[in-house]
């Protein structure tokens, strides 16, 4: 008789209870009901003006966008949601006040501003409520390399001592499919689970969800069309890097101004570094950036340390804050970068880098970014061991280009412009 197992949170009220539809179902007429009440009083929807329907649409409108942007960004590696409920909400919010501004609608402000409130303090209770209930829990198949995800914080493993789930209910299997030992019983155990709605995964993709990398040394010719970005959201990728480009290209200019007068105060030498860089296809091109080392000073194509004596005062702290990258939005506006991709290397390294890495450059298949996966989670690498982890990173990029890993992305930049992470 064929055994039946049960997944994680498959019964109907468990799916109910912790789905997006319930979440929004329940927090939308909240964050909406709430400060409407407090401003306008008891049976205000008998009378819905112009202003009141415009701001409470918006609310409305913020309040979904938020709620389906951490839900997606929550599937991301190395995504501590709590640190980024209120950058999105906020963005969310300002995002419909400028809609409303430009458009001359007119709208209640403290209703708004209330329902932004309302929409944080929801969040925020949801994620610690449901937090015990988001970890995920995963058997593992004690065969090959799945004793090697043992130890991970994030997720509950358990080894697995048998071919039984023994009434216990797992989010997923772990196996490693490639292994040569494993027993006829437990490939049996396996099917039974598939069949039971419950995932088997390999080792490689849970080892990839956990690290954000892609394991260069496991890809086979077959895998890299798995890699390929979708041209449709690349084309969509590029409208949105040229508008942004130009809208902040007023907002950027004074800031650029001030930064070339410091620097030409500080030093001698021009302002502006120019320097080879291979980007879309392998193209190269001159890359924009403000002068942070000295005219004078001879030395490696790349930062040697962070105490490289070729750095001027002025240019440890505009490398800190990526104030040097700036002028990179001309190279946007040119088409040579994007605002977020893989890093582009110099062409002295990527000639480098191609003898002593495998598939360096397959990571010239998107156009190099000002900012990127690679960057955010690991920082600036120059020596061919980092080098290698720093591919992994672009690879998962490729792999998982999206709209969603771009704002999460966009999310964490803003946290390394606050902090100086992995400036060099």
């Amino acid at each position: 008789m064929q055994r039946k197992y049960e997944r994680r949170h498959s019964r109907w009220y468990e799916v109910l209870l912790l789905g997006l539809g319930i979440h929004v179902l329940l927090g939308l007429p909240l964050v909406i009901l709430l400060p409407s009440l407090e401003r306008w009083g008891w049976e205000f929807w008998l009378y819905l003006p112009d202003v009141r329907s415009n701001t409470i649409i918006a609310v409305g409108l913020a309040f979904m966008a938020s709620a389906l942007t951490l839900r997606r960004l929550g599937t991301y590696p190395g995504t501590q949601l709590a640190a980024y409920i209120l950058p999105t909400v906020s963005v969310a919010f300002l995002i419909a006040v400028a809609l409303l501004f430009f458009t001359r609608e007119g709208y209640t402000r403290q209703v708004l501003f209330g329902g932004y409130l309302t929409s944080l303090v929801w969040f925020y209770l949801g994620y610690f409520i449901g937090r015990r209930y988001r970890k995920l829990k995963l058997a593992l198949v004690p065969f090959g390399n799945t004793k090697r995800l043992l130890g991970t914080e994030r997720i509950d493993l358990r080894m697995l001592e048998e071919p039984d789930l023994h009434g216990i209910r797992f989010d997923g299997v772990v196996a490693d499919l490639r292994a040569e030992d494993l027993p006829p019983e437990w490939e049996k155990f396996l099917a039974t689970c598939t069949l039971c709605h419950i995932p088997v995964y390999h080792i490689r993709q849970i080892h990839e969800s956990l690290s954000g990398r892609v394991q260069i040394d496991s890809l086979s010719e077959n895998e890299f069309g798995s890699l390929l970005p979708s041209l449709m959201y690349l084309r969509f990728k590029r409208l949105v890097d040229t508008v942004g480009a130009l809208l902040l290209l007023p907002v950027l200019l004074p800031i650029m101004l001030v930064t070339a007068v410091i620097i030409k105060l500080d030093s001698p030498g021009p302002v502006f570094f120019m320097q080879p860089r291979v980007g879309y296809r392998a193209r190269p091109f001159l890359m924009f950036k403000f002068r942070s080392m000295y005219h004078d000073m001879s030395g490696e194509d790349f930062t040697i340390s962070e105490d490289d004596p070729r750095i001027t005062r002025v240019g440890k702290v505009i490398r800190k804050y990526r104030i040097d990258e700036l002028p990179q939005i001309f190279n946007i506006l040119k088409g040579e970068m994007s605002f977020i991709g893989p890093r582009p290397e110099s062409a002295s390294l990527s000639e480098w880098y191609e003898e002593d890495v495998p598939f360096f450059s397959y990571r010239h298949v998107v156009r190099p970014g000002i900012t990127g996966w690679a960057q955010v989670e690991q920082g600036y690498a120059a020596e061919v061991q980092g080098m290698t982890k720093k591919l992994q990173y672009d690879f998962y990029y490729i792999k998982h280009v999206s709209l969603w890993l771009d704002v999460l992305i966009t999310l964490k930049t803003v946290r390394i412009l606050f902090t100086g992470f992995g400036a060099r």
